[in-house]
């Protein structure tokens, strides 16, 4: 399931991150790496607030549904 799916506060495990190569290589510079826990904390406007790696990263939905976990 996408990570643009997942409710608030629950973690999951990234499965498989898609799209191309430079966005793939974006999103494992801001740690969500295959393997990785992540914590959606809260939505705005269509932005999500995740927990990855110790950290708080906005990304968009559309960036959010290219993570499975």
């Amino acid at each position: 399931m996408p990570l643009s799916m997942v409710n608030v506060g629950e973690p999951f495990t990234i499965k498989r991150i898609g799209g191309k190569e430079e966005v793939k290589r974006h999103l494992e510079e801001l740690g969500f790496v295959v393997g990785g826990v992540v914590t959606v904390v809260s939505e705005i406007n269509g932005s999500l607030i995740v927990n990855v790696k110790e950290s708080r990263v906005a990304i968009g939905k559309d960036m959010a549904s290219k993570i499975m976990v």
